[in-house]
């Protein structure tokens, strides 16, 4: 058996992702099976991500990968994940995968998963995740501004998450709320400046309470027309915008305390379920009087803050900073590290909610993940080819553990 996946070869080549940039995609083949796995990139990224490419970029992921990676997991066995992952590092040699790249790291992780899995038989979630599995609720884009988009709304990301009988019947609402908040800027503008940004999500520009007040009607009428509820949340991306101390928007500046102010605001007086990274990255009080404030009425989400480092996520839990953590695997590097990430969320009580990226492709991973980690949401924006391709395989995914 463990013969059976010894690698016996890998390869790497260059790729595009949904921006048209490059990224890397990977091939690792056992004596029975191959796995193929792609990474995506970020545009709005942390301080403390691993590094998604060496100086040079893909290209130079992909000499790295000739010279130095290729003989190195020839002969390893795929079974053997952790060990696998710890290889990854030793040949990388620094701390934040900068001399391979987290892009590189990610798809060979991945890649490694998928083979073991496709040798054995069964789907990526279930080797993954074992018998504890479940199909998570969709999160997705419908306004955006911040680092995915020119023009747009300060804010990032404003979100949607439908509550239906079905994954199929909560993603086609959400869809029906981006094709709703369409025509309403399109009733409002006239056409004029509205457009969409790297994740589909419409781009206008408009000011983020406007914004605001859009996503919440269009929601609502969407609830009323399917008589499916219809949640209302946002990703602040607030270090984005924070300058000298202060959160700077595009018709106001605020100060620390109006920002947390401002967000408490959207969950107890405008119904929001939901805050991802309302406050700069570094700022773990600001983030618990927000969570101490909320309690279980909304969810606090980090992603800038952990980066999907279990030890950050540790600090956040000694801080009560959020009560819930982003989960994206490049930020880390490998498949391993990133379930030690959600398991130390779990072991607090706190909830994952796993996500793509705004430069994404075509695979599939992030979906299974999301079943083999619990994730309480996947944000995965509502159109587009390489969003869908993670939505449409939970609907499959769900057939499956239904049959």
């Amino acid at each position: 058996m463990v013969d059976d996946f010894e690698i016996l070869a890998s390869n790497a080549r260059i790729i595009l992702d949904s921006r048209g940039n490059p990224t890397v995609e990977c091939d690792i083949f056992t004596s029975y099976s191959m796995g193929r796995s792609s990474a995506p990139s970020g545009a709005s990224t942390g301080k403390t991500e691993v590094s998604a490419f060496p100086k040079g970029g893909a290209a130079a992921s992909i000499e790295f990968f000739n010279k130095n990676v290729k003989k190195a997991i020839t002969g390893f066995n795929a079974l053997d994940q952790k060990g696998f992952d710890e290889l990854l590092r030793e040949i990388d040699g620094t701390d934040n995968f900068s001399a391979m790249g987290g892009n590189l790291s990610t798809a060979l992780s991945i890649a490694c998963a998928k083979a073991v899995s496709n040798g054995m038989g069964i789907p990526l979630y279930r080797y993954v995740g074992g018998m504890g599995i479940s199909v998570p609720e969709p999160l997705g884009n419908v306004i955006g501004g911040g680092q995915h988009a020119r023009n747009g709304t300060t804010i990032q990301e404003l979100l949607v998450s439908a509550e239906g009988k079905t994954f199929l019947e909560s993603i086609t609402v959400n869809s029906k709320v981006h094709r709703r908040i369409g025509e309403i800027l399109q009733d409002r503008l006239k056409g004029q400046g509205i457009g969409v940004g790297d994740e589909r999500a419409w781009v206008a520009a408009i000011k983020d309470e406007e914004a605001i007040d859009i996503v919440l009607r269009a929601a609502k009428e969407i609830s009323s027309e399917t008589k499916v509820k219809i949640r209302v949340g946002s990703d602040f991306a607030a270090s984005s915008y924070y300058k000298d101390g202060k959160y700077v928007y595009k018709d106001h500046t605020f100060t620390k305390d109006q920002q947390i102010d401002f967000a408490i605001s959207l969950i107890k007086e405008r119904g929001f379920f939901l805050l991802e990274d309302p406050m700069d990255e570094g700022d773990f009080d600001g983030f618990a009087a927000i969570t101490s404030a909320v309690g279980s009425r909304g969810l606090i989400v980090g992603d800038d803050i952990y980066t999907t480092r279990a030890d950050l996520i540790r600090k956040g839990i000694e801080k009560k900073s959020s009560n819930a953590v982003l989960i994206k695997v490049n930020q880390v590097g490998t498949l391993t590290s990133t379930m030690e990430a959600v398991e130390t969320a779990r072991m607090a009580g706190w909830k994952n909610v796993i996500s793509h990226r705004s430069g994404e492709t075509t695979d599939d991973f992030l979906a299974h993940l999301s079943v083999a980690f619990r994730s309480y949401l996947i944000k995965s924006g509502t159109v587009g080819g390489e969003r869908l391709a993670k939505l449409n395989e939970l609907v499959r995914i769900q057939e499956d553990l239904m049959d």
